[in-house]
């Protein structure tokens, strides 16, 4: 029986010629990553609950500040200072104001074949360049800290082919979001969502980032892309980085499931409070009036979904009575929509445009929503209380619609918005 490729990077870092699922291993570790969500949480454990404290191998962990940056009060400003002198002390790569850190990690250090660990839940981003990118909590990610290694139990692995090309005005973020509501939130528990055929090639680094960055919302380990011609591309671009393994699963790789998706059958779709495999057409939501919208996150961030916003909002007014915010991915992006010119579109429309961090789809230091306020988000969640008070509702769709509603004032579809001008 041949392996997938979750399979062969399990067998890669764990030292052995194959694995199947159902199988349990120790891994060797190629990267770890923590932000400042839970990271003061593992240094107390580290120094409080160890005879011994020692990291095994500095080199490969990075620690990023990107929830709440800059610190929103002096409880927050403990923790930071408690992760740079961390960083500092012990020699890691340390982040802050910088970006969000699953974007900086693409940018910056993930390559296809490698296993890394993350203490947050949407490592799985990283699946996008064909690495095993999975989320662990502070006790898991302490004792990788400290021995580079972990346990895993291979997970099965679910095979979604897609076929065919998005039609124009619909994103992936879409198709994820569709998939999510066929499935359901709890459809590829513990399992990974590999993504095959033309359509998955066609995708850009960027699209397919989407696609794994949400796999966790419908409760997978991970999910994971073949890497091609494009992910080196990616690399050379971002710092010429070289591949720890160029992985593709056997033709008789074993599947717990597939399914097919033809990518020409897809529309703007929007998730519902407060629940994200609550998935309908946008022209089936009625109408419902916001107070916020907001553009950014680790899955909707990027300079993609920066364009399609600005060339929807130029030479156009965000109404009074609403709230537009943008958060750039990272830096990098930043700097890039400055180039382009988006940022003057943003600014000149009235929009808000913040540093690169989580921002509102964290809902801790940026645009939180009050008692009954409706926000429509490119985020990555939408349960009760995410981004405010627990009366708030929140909407997760595409750039393209969150910018139409933002000018609309209410949920529509772009095309619905541009035929009322």
């Amino acid at each position: 029986m041949g392996m997938t490729i979750a399979e062969k990077i399990i067998a890669r870092a764990s030292g052995v010629s194959s694995v199947k699922a159902g199988d349990i291993h120790t891994v060797s570790l190629d990267r770890i990553m923590t932000n400042d969500g839970t990271t003061h949480l593992t240094i107390d454990m580290f120094y409080n609950q160890l005879k011994n404290p020692t990291i095994a191998d500095p080199s490969k962990v990075v620690f990023i500040i990107d929830h709440n940056i800059p610190a929103d009060n002096p409880k927050t400003a403990a923790s930071h200072k408690k992760m740079r002198d961390f960083a500092r002390n012990y020699h890691i790569d340390f982040w802050e104001g910088k970006g969000v850190c699953h974007q900086l990690m693409m940018e910056h250090y993930v390559t296809p074949g490698e296993f890394i660990f993350g203490a947050d839940s949407h490592t799985c981003t990283y699946g996008a360049l064909g690495a095993f990118g999975t989320g662990v909590g502070c006790t898991d990610l302490l004792y990788a800290l400290v021995t580079g290694t972990s346990w895993v139990l291979v997970p099965e692995t679910i095979r979604f082919h897609l076929k065919g090309n998005l039609p124009k005005g619909v994103y992936p973020r879409d198709l994820m979001l569709t998939i999510i509501g066929e499935i359901g939130a709890n459809g590829a528990n513990y399992q990974v969502m590999e993504f095959t055929g033309e359509g998955a090639s066609n995708f850009s680094i960027n699209d397919r980032m989407v696609l794994c960055n949400l796999a966790v919302e419908a409760g997978a380990k991970t999910a994971i892309f073949e890497p091609d011609e494009k992910t080196i591309a990616y690399l050379n671009t971002h710092g010429n980085r070289i591949p720890k393994a160029m992985l593709k699963s056997d033709p008789d790789a074993h599947y717990v499931r597939e399914y097919t998706f033809d990518l020409s059958t897809i529309q703007p779709v929007v998730a519902r409070p407060d629940f994200v495999d609550d998935v309908i057409p946008v022209k089936e939501v009625g109408e419902v009036f916001i107070d916020e919208a907001f553009v950014g996150s680790c899955n909707n961030g990027r300079i993609d979904e920066l364009r399609v916003s600005a060339n929807l909002l130029k030479g156009k007014k965000i109404p009074e009575h609403m709230r537009f915010i943008i958060a750039p991915a990272s830096n990098q992006v930043y700097l890039q929509a400055l180039e382009e010119g988006l940022i003057d579109i943003f600014m000149e429309s009235g929009a808000m445009v913040v540093n690169s961090n989580c921002s509102v789809c964290w809902g801790g230091c940026q645009g939180v929503i009050g008692e009954n306020e409706v926000l429509i988000s490119t985020g990555t969640r939408n349960f009760k209380g995410r981004a405010g008070d627990p009366s708030s509702k929140i909407y997760l769709a595409s750039a393209e619609t969150v910018t139409a509603s933002a000018l609309a004032g209410k949920i529509i579809t772009a095309d619905d918005y541009k035929h009322t001008l």
